[in-house]
């Protein structure tokens, strides 16, 4: 099952709630929290598709830009081992642990 749908280059996580008996979605990668909420798949594409409407829209008469900025800087911990296999990996590949990592993530996101 496939949980993200995409429109105008945005995507969304959907859920289920049962308790609630909606599916519900946020909208990823903009500057301000967009979420939307339906009863069946199709109502929920539509309110997806409206809130990425009504979000640009208002980003536009605003001037703002929508899409959050990112410094290009990632900071996470991993455990010793795997931290020197990526050191060996990208020594081996003549790279820096960044030039290395940024390959491989680049390679799994596209």
């Amino acid at each position: 099952m496939n949980n993200v749908m995409n429109y105008k280059g945005y995507s969304a996580r959907v859920e289920y709630d049962d308790d609630d008996g909606i599916f519900f979605g946020q909208v990823a990668g903009l500057r301000d929290g967009i979420g939307f909420h339906a009863d069946t798949v199709e109502d929920l594409r539509t309110a997806f598709h409206e809130a990425v409407d009504d979000y640009l829209e208002t980003c536009a008469k605003a001037g703002k830009e929508p899409d959050r900025e990112y410094s290009g800087k990632v900071m996470f911990r991993i455990n010793p081992e795997l931290h020197a296999r990526i050191a060996k990996n990208a020594e081996m590949a003549g790279m820096s642990i960044n030039q290395w990592g940024e390959r491989v993530l680049n390679q799994a996101t596209t």
